[in-house]
């Protein structure tokens, strides 16, 4: 049995991350989802506790198999020794350019494969350099960051379109990201 693995800081879980693991599911040869939600990001530090994250994350990932809170700051430490056995670790295309620069790539894919999701009008990353041990996949997902949400929160904008029902819902109830003034771009 396979499984998909999408990680992430999740800070809030977006339309694009849903796209993603949904187009995982369709497009992988994986048996399972599994989403990693990382509790403390070893590549930036988080706006939301990492419970909060965990609960969005639930709303978002309704269809996985399997919504978790990370405790490793790496992908590298979360799949040493093949702990999580037969396994493809799951980005969008941003993430997939930026692979190279993560701590000990190489050490990644010898626990597992890389799969890179790609958007219409987007190049996948050149990764060739890890041969068969990356795969690419196509998927349809809307433009938007978690970065920009958080902003328009603050902005008292709507974000609707941006997130799951569920996940507006949370973010207004828990009263998420009101406060948020960091608008630097999101580090990989």
């Amino acid at each position: 049995m396979t499984t998909g693995l999408l990680g992430g800081t999740f800070d809030p879980p977006q339309n694009g991350h849903v796209a993603l693991g949904r187009a995982a599911l369709e497009e992988l040869p994986i048996d399972r989802l599994v989403v990693l939600v990382a509790a403390a990001p070893g590549h930036r530090a988080a706006v939301a506790p990492a419970e909060a994250r965990l609960r969005l994350a639930l709303a978002a990932f309704d269809f996985a198999d399997e919504v978790v809170l990370d405790d490793h700051a790496f992908t590298v430490d979360a799949v040493e020794g093949g702990r999580l056995g037969e396994a493809i670790f799951v980005v969008g295309a941003d993430e997939g350019a930026a692979f190279p620069s993560w701590k000990e790539p190489d050490e990644v894919l010898r626990w597992v494969r890389l799969a890179v999701g790609t958007r219409s009008g987007y190049p996948p990353p050149n990764l060739e350099r890890y041969g068969d041990r990356v795969l690419s996949f196509h998927l349809e997902s809307p433009p938007v960051s978690s970065s920009e949400i958080r902003a328009r929160i603050a902005r008292g904008e709507p974000i609707d379109e941006l997130v799951p029902p569920a996940v507006a819902a949370a973010i207004r109830e828990l009263g998420l990201y009101r406060g948020y003034t960091d608008h630097e771009p999101e580090r990989t």
